[in-house]
C-alpha cells in the first residue's frame, strides 16, 4: 500500500485568508504549529553542544535540511544516498532544500518550471518513501528577503513531521546553508554540516548571507562533513572536527549495466554512433557551454547525447549532432551511460567545480567507457585512468582518441569498486557514534538499534 502523505495544518503560504475573506492571524498560525509540534514531545530548546569523548547523549533519529529536492532531482546526490542507508537504521526526515535564492523572474520560462515542481514537492506533504525514511517540503521562501516573511513558520513545520516521522531529539544535519536558522529553533543532540559544495560560489546565490549562514554553521557543528580533501585542507581551522567522505558509487548497478545491451533505449534508437554522453545538470556554476559547443562542432560524425535538466538559455546550443534527451529517473541512469561510447565532463573552471567531488566520475568508471574531462582537485587518484584536455581543440582531439584506442575497463572499475555507498554510510554512522552519542528509539517507533558498519 504506498504511504500516505501527511499534511500540516493550516499551511500559512497557502491559507492566509479566512473563508469569510478576513485575514488569519499569522501569530495564530504559529502558535497553532508550535502546539502540534510539542504536543508530540518535540520542544524548540535549542542546540546541546556536544564534544567527543563526553557521557553518551541519546538521539532518536536525523533530520537533514538537505540540499536537493527528493521529488525532483537525480537521486545520486550525497545526501539522498547517504541518508537513505542511514535511515534502514534510524529514522530520518528529509527536508527538501529550501533554497539560497529566490528565482529569477525575468527568465519565465525558468520561473515557471521553479514554482511549478515546488508547488507539486509541497503538495505532497510529509511521505514516508522508505524503511524510516520520511521526505518533506516545507513552505518557506528563499534567500534573505524569503527568510524574513516565513522563518518564523519553519520550524514548527519541521518539529511538526519530525513527530510524526518519531523523532524528537535528532542529530540536525545541515547540507542548505539556509538550515542555519534551525539550530536554535530545533533541540538536537548534535549538529552535522555537510560541506560537500560551495554554496557561497553558487552564481544565483546571495553571497553575503551564504556566507555569514556557512560561518553561523562551522561554528557551532560537532563534526563538518568534505567529500573534496583539499577543501576540508583549506577550512582545517575552521571547524571542531573534520571527516572526510568521498562520493560513492552504486557499484554493481553501474557494472551490471555496462555489461549489458542497452539496445532497449528507445530514445537512443534513432542516434547514431559513435556517441559521446554527457549526464548530470547542464547549468552555468559548472558547465562549459563554449567549451562543449566548440568541441562537439569540431566532431560533426560524432552523436553528442545530453542527458539531464538545464538552466541554460534556449538556443545556447543548435548543433545538429547533439541530442538534448532531458532528466532521466537515476535508476535509469546507468544504462544510458552504458549506451556511449566515450563520457564527458566539459566543466568549467568556478570555485563550485574547484571545491567539487563529482559522483558521475566514479559512475563513469564503474560503467566501464572512456572518460574526457577537464582537470579539477578531485581527479587526484583517477588522473591515470581519464583524458584530459583544455580547449575545445584538445579535447576533440581526446575524443577521438577515447573513440579508437583500446580502453582498461577492468582497471577502472577496480579502482571504484570499495567506493560503494554503503562504506561511507557505515563511516558517516560510525563518526557520529563516536561523537559520544548513542541511538534511542522512541517508543513505538520502529528501527534498528545497531548502526550500519564501515567497510
Amino acid at each position: 500500500m504506498p504511504a500516505q502523505p501527511y499534511r500540516l495544518p493550516a499551511n500559512p503560504a497557502l491559507r492566509l485568508r479566512g473563508t469569510g475573506g478576513g485575514k488569519i492571524s499569522l501569530h495564530k498560525i504559529s502558535k497553532r504549529l508550535t502546539r502540534l509540534a510539542d504536543t508530540a514531545g518535540f520542544h524548540s530548546i535549542g542546540h546541546h553542544g556536544m564534544a567527543s569523548g563526553t557521557a553518551t547523549k541519546p538521539f532518536d533519529g536525523i533530520i537533514c535540511m538537505g540540499g536537493e529536492d527528493w521529488w525532483y532531482h537525480n537521486r545520486g546526490h550525497f545526501d539522498f544516498q547517504i541518508m537513505r542507508r542511514l535511515a534502514r537504521h534510524w529514522p530520518v526526515l528529509f527536508v527538501n532544500s529550501i533554497g539560497v535564492r529566490m528565482p529569477d523572474m525575468a527568465d519565465k520560462k525558468v520561473f515557471t518550471q521553479r514554482m511549478t515542481r515546488k508547488l507539486k514537492s509541497l503538495s505532497r506533504g510529509a511521505v514516508k518513501v522508505e524503511n524510516n525514511f520520511w521526505v518533506f517540503s516545507p513552505v518557506v521562501l528563499p534567500g534573505a528577503t524569503g527568510a524574513r516573511l516565513t522563518n518564523w513558520a519553519l520550524s514548527p513545520q519541521i518539529r511538526a513531521a519530525s513527530a510524526r516521522a518519531g523523532i524528537r531529539n535528532p542529530v540536525l544535519w545541515i547540507h542548505c546553508p539556509a538550515g542555519a536558522s534551525m539550530m536554535s529553533e530545533i533541540s538536537s543532540a548534535a549538529i552535522v554540516l555537510q560541506r560537500t559544495d560551495r554554496f557561497e560560489a553558487f552564481p544565483e546565490g546571495e553571497p553575503e548571507l551564504l556566507n555569514r549562514q556557512i560561518a553561523a554553521i562551522k561554528a557551532r557543528a560537532d563534526l563538518t562533513i568534505y567529500s573534496a580533501p583539499h577543501l576540508a585542507d583549506e577550512e582545517r581551522n575552521e571547524v571542531r572536527r573534520q571527516l572526510i567522505v568521498t562520493h560513492g558509487v552504486d557499484f554493481d548497478v553501474f557494472v551490471e549495466a555496462g555489461r549489458k545491451s542497452q539496445d532497449h533505449l528507445d530514445d537512443l534508437k534513432g542516434v547514431r554512433r559513435p556517441r559521446a554522453g554527457f549526464i548530470g545538470g547542464i547549468d552555468a556554476h559548472t558547465f562549459d557551454p563554449q567549451l562543449f559547443v566548440e568541441t562537439a562542432a569540431r566532431l560533426p560524425d560524432v552523436e553528442f547525447v545530453m542527458i539531464g535538466g538545464s538552466s541554460l538559455p534556449d538556443g545556447w546550443c543548435t548543433l545538429p549532432n547533439v541530442r538534448f534527451l532531458g532528466r532521466k529517473p537515476y535508476d535509469e541512469i546507468a544504462g544510458y551511460m552504458a549506451a556511449m561510447d566515450v563520457l564527458i565532463m566539459p566543466w568549467n573552471s568556478s570555485d563550485w567545480i574547484k571545491a567539487c567531488n563529482p559522483i558521475k566520475l566514479k559512475e563513469y568508471l564503474a560503467v566501464g567507457r572512456p572518460v574526457v574531462t577537464t582537470d579539477f582537485a578531485a581527479l587526484d587518484g583517477y588522473r591515470d585512468l581519464v583524458r584530459t584536455a583544455r580547449g575545445p581543440q584538445e579535447f576533440a582531439r581526446q575524443i577521438q582518441s577515447a573513440l579508437h584506442q583500446p580502453y582498461d575497463v577492468d582497471a577502472s572499475r577496480e579502482r571504484v569498486q570499495a567506493e560503494s555507498w554503503d562504506a561511507k554510510a557505515g563511516l558517516v554512522a560510525s563518526t557520529i557514534l563516536d561523537l559520544g552519542l548513542r541511538f534511542q528509539p522512541r517508543a513505538g517507533v520502529l528501527a534498528v538499534s545497531r548502526a550500519p558498519r564501515a567497510a
